[in-house]
C-alpha cells in the first residue's frame, strides 16, 4: 500500500517479490555456473556490504550520478540501504577487497568468462543475468565475520549468487544466507580454492539438490576446467536444520512468511 516514489534516490520497492508465485519453485541442481570471485580467509560483511562513503568511480557511484546526484551527496552505503539499486551495486564494492581471480587488484573487480574482460563485479553479475548463467562465489575461512549486516546476503542474492562455497562461515551470515534462499556449502577439511587450482575459467555444477533436502547433507562440486579435465569433490551443505531447509525451498525466509500469511 505503500506509494513508492520512482524517482527516490533513498528508498525503492525492493525486488524480492517480483517472481512471487503461491507455490514454492522446484529446487534445481545448478548447472554450468560461473565463479563470480574467489575470496581467500576472513572476508567481513564490511568488505561483501561495505556502509561507508560511495566512491565516485564505482558502480553505485555512477548509478547515482546517472540519476543527477553529485558526488558531494552520495552521503554512504549505510545512510541508502532503502534502495536495492545502490546496495546492489555495492555489494563485493569494498575498495579494500581482493578477488584472486584479479591478482594484485583491490577492489570490487572481477574477470567475465568466458570473454576474458576485466569489468566491475555488478557489470559481470548483471552480464551473466542476462546471458542465463548461474553464479558461484568462493572463499577461504571465517566468510562473513564482523558486525551482522543484512544487505550482505541480500547483495548476493540480488547479483544472482546461487551458491556460496566456503572452508567456514561466520554464524550469522550463513543464517541470513539461507535466509536469501542462497546455498552455503563448505568444503572439505584440508581444501581450499587454491588446493584445487581455482582461477575463475572453470565452470561448476552442483549436484544432490533435486532430491530430498536434509541438513548437513553432502552434495557433489564438480569442476570442468577450461582445458576439458572434470574434477569433483563432496562438500557440506550448511543449511543445518529442518526450518532452514522450509526457507531455502520457498526461496528465502521471506517468501516463506508471506505464503505462511496466505495459507
Amino acid at each position: 500500500m505503500y506509494a513508492w516514489d520512482p524517482a527516490s534516490t533513498y528508498i525503492q520497492e525492493p525486488p524480492f517479490f517480483e517472481t512471487f508465485g503461491l507455490q514454492p519453485p522446484r529446487v534445481e541442481d545448478v548447472r554450468s555456473a560461473r565463479a563470480l570471485a574467489i575470496f581467500g580467509d576472513s572476508v567481513t560483511t564490511d568488505h561483501i556490504s561495505p556502509a561507508g562513503a560511495i566512491k565516485k568511480t564505482s558502480p553505485a557511484g555512477l548509478y547515482l550520478q546517472s540519476l543527477g546526484v553529485a558526488p558531494e551527496d552520495f552521503n554512504s552505503y549505510g545512510s541508502r540501504r532503502g534502495n536495492d539499486r545502490v546496495m546492489t551495486r555495492g555489494t563485493f564494492a569494498n575498495v579494500r577487497i581482493k578477488n584472486l581471480m584479479v591478482p594484485g587488484v583491490e577492489g570490487g573487480v572481477t574477470v567475465h568468462q568466458p570473454s576474458g574482460e576485466r569489468m566491475a563485479i555488478y557489470d559481470a553479475a548483471m552480464r551473466y543475468q542476462k546471458e542465463l548463467v548461474p553464479l558461484v562465489v568462493f572463499a577461504g575461512q571465517e566468510y562473513g565475520t564482523g558486525s551482522s549486516r543484512d544487505w550482505a546476503a541480500k547483495g548476493t542474492r540480488l547479483l544472482g549468487v546461487r551458491a556460496v562455497v566456503a572452508q567456514s562461515y561466520e554464524r550469522i551470515h550463513r543464517s541470513n544466507l539461507v535466509g536469501m534462499g542462497v546455498l552455503p556449502l563448505q568444503l572439505p577439511e584440508g581444501v581450499s580454492a587454491a588446493s584445487l587450482g581455482l582461477d575463475g575459467t572453470e565452470t561448476f555444477n552442483l549436484d544432490g539438490l533435486e532430491a530430498a533436502l536434509k541438513p548437513r547433507q553432502e552434495v557433489a562440486l564438480t569442476i570442468r576446467r577450461a582445458d576439458g579435465r572434470v574434477t569433483e569433490t563432496p562438500v557440506r551443505l550448511r543449511i543445518d536444520t529442518p526450518i532452514e531447509i522450509d526457507y531455502y525451498r520457498h526461496g528465502g525466509i521471506l517468501q516463506y512468511v508471506l505464503r505462511q500469511l496466505l495459507a
